[in-house]
């Protein structure tokens, strides 16, 4: 047995001369840093062992050696509740696993499931029978990162891009076939082409962490996709990596990974990794041990007062962030992800759930929170909640703390109830909402995140993400289509606010087909020219259907992947994305960020059809569905004007004459011009170009979005 420890005859010793004297330096180990590290110095095989295991008397590490052997040592020193000691001969990408010492093993130690490593910077399957037992790996962390520097996008100018690493190229023409699917894919030059040229500063991934299928998947012959059931929070998903990549080690799919984010990087791309600390793979209680429960299951996992999960996330169990040593967990794997891989930020998965306190209450100021915050690494990357979680008060969109963005529910679910479900109401001869909640998003949310003392920019502003309808089908389904996830349609959501315009469905009427593009053409144009940051959903830009799937979380297949081969109607979508996102450049680019929290004047001016300033009343009538929003800069220059209709009629609108404008303060508006830039509506789209002077009339089409240029 190749094993070191402080109080064994072998020491690891060097001595060194000082004023005559001779003085002896034992090598010790350390209860930090937890996992596996090499120990620095002229012993290159000797590394440093500590794990948290407060419940647990006495760890056993089971390990390979270099000899592919297995060996077993106890940990013979215990710091606060972790376990640690120095072995040497387990050498690279070596696999090894923890198990309390004196209980017998199952089987022999590399076919039984043992404790993973927390720390681990990989996990090995192995699928010896029917169930596949897991292992960690040894990792080396060196990477050449040249001159890739972070491109440390501003909040206003970011724009981001909600994507599956496989699912956005697994069908990719122009990528080679070995490298679809992949990391390596990822940063494909046709991929960083398509990306930039669409206007996209960041891209935000679905999990990358390790992750496993739940075990009611396997029976119907389905997997994990979206990756939500994390086992290794300091590992890769091996699966995402090349073929060759594979075959290399754990140390090649880190290397690709790395390559993608350099590349990324690169070209301008920031990089979000979506992150699920909630809770883990290892499901309900009562559920097999393959880390944290079998370590410490009372430290890790929240409990009720009768000792029962106390779950707040739907998926069986909730990690407990009232434990100091939970909290160092995820900001060591967070820091490891920004310092080793070079990450942009982080979304959080149901982030309530990581801030409920020992009463289970939300609070911004949870010591997670204020961690994060005092944090010199974290605290300079970007930050986003999820703002919800399934217990008890559980939305807490726009009350999360300075330094943090929120997804933006009530966006997206406004957004949707102004062009689909009020759409819907008006065909149907019923009345519709009113134009106030709309104005209220495309102006920063300024009554979600003002309250907390922050921006526009802490808004993300979506209408899709991966959970849900996809932007087409939101206008080609009134109803969920989740058959082929194998619960007789009862997962996924019922509330979707969408409309079929007409029919459930695929159809070939041109006039709903129309219907459906301007209607999707609308929900864009609301999300990129609303203050606050746009997230878009991979394959929305030219159309991408789920045939109305809304939660395809274990489709692994074309139903989820991202389809290329565009037809007409997909190249008119991609082509309207392309163009909002420059508009959204030269508009909003320089709006003020410190707005609505930090500014006395919104630089936002609204107007009625008639071209007069809103009056409180118009606010409130349901008939007053057309309203016009000048965006001023704060020299005093006008920017642009966006006028949007949502009425099922063509309206005569007049533009903000100079006096109206010299009325609520506008500078430079005598002899103001205004260029029609974009219309949403096909039938206005040749007049592009068009110039009138303020004052003047024009037409805004029925269900449109007009962008004029000041």
């Amino acid at each position: 047995m190749k094993f070191r420890a402080s109080g064994q005859p072998k020491r690891a010793r060097k001595r060194i001369a000082f004023m005559s004297m001779t003085t002896e330096i034992v090598q010790r180990s350390q209860a930090f840093p937890l996992g596996v590290r090499r120990c620095e110095g002229n012993q290159p095989d000797l590394f440093n062992v500590a794990v948290y295991a407060p419940d647990l008397d006495a760890v056993e590490l089971h390990f390979q050696n270099e000899d592919g052997e297995w060996e077993a040592a106890v940990l013979p020193e215990i710091t606060d509740g972790v376990h640690h000691g120095l072995v040497s001969g387990m050498g690279g990408s070596a696999k090894y696993a923890f198990w309390p010492a004196g209980v017998p093993l199952p089987t022999g130690p590399g076919e039984s499931q043992l404790l993973l490593d927390p720390y681990g910077r990989a996990v090995d399957t192995v699928q010896a029978g029917e169930e596949p037992t897991y292992f960690s790996l040894v990792v080396d962390q060196e990477f050449d990162w040249g001159s890739s520097r972070r491109p440390a996008t501003r909040w206003r100018d970011t724009v981001i891009y909600e994507a599956h690493v496989k699912g956005l190229t697994q069908l990719h023409p122009d990528i080679p076939e070995e490298l679809r699917g992949t990391y390596a894919g990822l940063a494909h030059p046709a991929m960083i082409g398509h990306l930039r040229e669409l206007g996209v500063t960041a891209v935000e991934l679905l999990p990358i962490h390790f992750h496993i299928d739940e075990p009611h998947l396997a029976p119907l012959g389905l997997t994990n996709y979206w990756g939500y059931n994390t086992l290794g929070f300091f590992a890769p998903h091996p699966e995402y990596a090349t073929e060759v990549a594979r075959k290399a080690g754990p140390k090649a799919v880190q290397d690709e990974l790395k390559g993608a984010i350099r590349l990324l990087h690169e070209a301008g791309i920031e990089v979000i990794l979506d992150v699920v600390y909630n809770h883990t793979a290892e499901g309900p209680q009562g559920g097999p041990a393959l880390c944290w429960r079998g370590l410490s299951e009372m430290k890790y996992y929240r409990h009720s007062d009768d000792g029962r999960y106390l779950d707040t996330t739907g998926c069986g169990n909730t990690v407990n962030f009232t434990e100091p040593r939970v909290i160092q967990f995820a900001l060591d794997s967070l820091r490891y992800w920004v310092d080793e891989f070079g990450i942009d930020g982080f979304r959080f998965d149901l982030a309530v759930a990581l801030c409920r306190d020992e009463t289970h209450q939300f609070t911004p100021r949870h010591p997670l929170l204020i961690a994060i915050a005092a944090d010199t690494v974290l605290s300079g990357v970007k930050l986003i909640a999820e703002p919800w979680d399934v217990g008890y008060n559980g939305w807490q969109t726009g009350n999360f703390p300075q330094g943090w963005a929120d997804w933006n529910d009530r966006f997206r679910d406004t957004a949707r109830d102004f062009w689909l479900s009020d759409q819907a109401a008006l065909a149907d001869g019923r009345r519709a909402g009113t134009a106030a909640r709309l104005a209220s998003c495309l102006a920063g949310s300024a009554e979600v995140f003002a309250r907390s003392g922050r921006t526009a920019v802490s808004s993300i502003n979506f209408v899709t993400a991966h959970d849900g309808f996809t932007l087409t089908d939101l206008t080609a389904y009134n109803r969920k289509h989740n058959e082929a996830n194998g619960e007789a349609n009862r997962d996924g959501h019922n509330d979707n606010r969408s409309y079929n315009h007409g029919v459930e469905g695929p159809t070939e009427q041109e006039t709903i087909l129309a219907a459906r593009s301007l209607t999707a053409r609308n929900l864009m144009a609301t999300q990129l020219l609303a203050l606050g940051v746009p997230m878009i959903t991979a394959g929305d830009e030219f159309g991408r259907t789920q045939l109305g799937n809304n939660n395809a979380y274990c489709q692994d297949n074309e139903l989820a992947w991202v389809h290329w081969n565009h037809d007409d109607g997909a190249g008119t979508m991609l082509t309207a994305t392309r163009e909002l996102l420059r508009i959204r450049r030269e508009f909003l680019s320089e709006q003020p960020a410190g707005y609505p929290a930090r500014e006395e004047t919104s630089y936002l001016l609204w107007f009625n059809a008639d071209g007069e300033p809103m009056s409180q009343e118009q606010w409130s009538d349901q008939e007053c569905r057309t309203i016009q929003l000048l965006l001023g800069s704060p020299d005093g220059a006008l920017d642009g004007l966006i006028v949007v209709n949502g009425q099922l009629e063509d309206r005569r609108v007049v533009l903000p004459s100079a006096a109206a404008l010299e009325k609520l303060g506008a500078l430079e508006s005598r002899n103001q011009m205004f260029e029609l830039r974009f219309t949403t509506a096909i039938s206005q789209a040749k007049r592009r170009g068009a110039r009138l002077r303020a004052g003047e009339a024009d037409t805004a089409a029925s269900n449109s979005v007009t962008v004029y240029r000041a």
